[in-house]
């Protein structure tokens, strides 16, 4: 038997997720908005059905959620507050995809005297690199640094802040807006957000990295007292760290958070030609030697179901629809507060859902489909 999950957020994570779950045939999904032109774009199929709900109503949120198996959240951390108390309400398993510091600890309350899975930051940064970062730092006998990079990019930039929006403009302003935690010589601190700028190369190519907020998950809880020095940074092309200071803070639009996602949104193209990079760096004592592993992946645009998906569509769903997978099959907790870090890395790897991380980036790259 199918099982019924609300899918709250019809943008286009929201349509990712529903396609992954419907595809499968093992989940009915009933995807829910109050924007009713969203919600006619959802692709037509048996395993898919849609809802007007308006998520920061409590009495509708309520009635979408009763007799759910699951409730997934694809939309903005302001609406955590009603959506998740909702989840709980119904009895339902509940996941999201917030980077959001705040949204996260409430979620964790929530789950304290809950009967189901509480599972939040399951999409790609918190999400993924969590759990491929502590499957890294679980082969130490003693760490010392835990490093963890993520870059969702444009294939081919063409302006000034070479960047193209290719997720949520919210989310990428509350990254950069938002105090980062971190542990620095050992101890638990919060640092600024576009600081630190480092310059990496992977594979031959030149990236810049500066600290943003959230991508660490619950990692600073899990690993402190066992790590020197912990910290998440997103990767950009060169250059693009220097112009967002200059917008949010020499044009103090940090204090516009509105206008600058209206100037992004009217300024910047969305692209389907993309591609995430993970990389993550861990050094330490094993074996009496100290060394250092790292885990470098790309995930590139394809074609699934018919249409061609961006990276960061492809790796956030497979996120989430990978937990739900891991809760329904009882290869996690199946109530209270569970984090990214409880996943075993190879039953995230293997799922059917996760396995979009495992893929071989060479078979996606652009010239390969041009190719095929």
């Amino acid at each position: 038997m199918k099982k019924d999950v609300l899918l709250m957020g019809a943008g286009k994570i929201g349509e990712m997720i529903a396609v992954m779950l419907a595809a499968s045939g093992d989940y009915h999904v009933t995807v829910a908005d109050r924007d009713e032109t969203a919600l006619a774009r959802m692709p037509k199929h048996d395993g898919i059905s849609t809802r007007v709900v308006d998520a920061l109503n409590p009495e509708q949120m309520d009635g979408a959620a009763a007799g759910k198996f699951a409730v997934l959240m694809a939309c903005g951390h302001v609406m955590t507050h009603v959506i998740a108390p909702a989840a709980k309400k119904a009895g339902a398993h509940y996941f999201d995809l917030t980077e959001d510091v705040k949204s996260t600890r409430l979620v964790k309350e929530l789950a304290e005297d809950a009967d189901t899975a509480f599972v939040p930051q399951c999409g790609l940064a918190p999400g993924f690199i969590t759990i491929a970062a502590y499957d890294l730092a679980k082969k130490f006998d003693d760490l010392k640094d835990v490093h963890m990079r993520v870059g969702a990019l444009p294939l081919f930039p063409s302006n000034a802040l070479k960047y193209n929006l290719t997720w949520s403009t919210d989310g990428m302003i509350n990254e950069f807006c938002q105090p980062c935690e971190a542990i620095v010589a050992g101890s638990l601190t919060e640092v600024p957000p576009l600081e630190e700028l480092e310059h990496i190369t992977i594979d031959g190519l030149e990236y810049e990295a500066m600290n943003t907020s959230g991508g660490l998950g619950t990692l600073c809880e899990t690993l402190a007292g066992k790590v020197q020095n912990l910290n998440y940074r997103t990767i950009r092309y060169p250059g693009h760290r220097d112009l967002l200071k200059m917008l949010l803070h020499d044009l103090r639009l940090i204090e516009r958070q509105d206008l600058l996602r209206e100037i992004f949104e009217h300024a910047l193209p969305a692209t389907e030609q993309d591609v995430v990079l993970i990389f993550v760096t861990v050094s330490g004592m094993k074996d009496g030697r100290y060394v250092q592993e790292s885990y470098s992946h790309k995930v590139y645009a394809r074609e699934i179901e018919g249409r061609v998906r961006t990276a960061i569509q492809i790796t956030t769903a497979a996120g989430i629809c990978g937990m739900l997978d891991l809760v329904a099959e009882g290869k996690l907790p199946q109530k209270g507060f569970v984090k990214q870090e409880d996943t075993d890395f190879n039953d995230f790897i293997e799922n059917r859902f996760g396995r979009a991380y495992a893929m071989n980036a060479a078979d996606h790259a652009p010239d390969k489909q041009a190719a095929e």
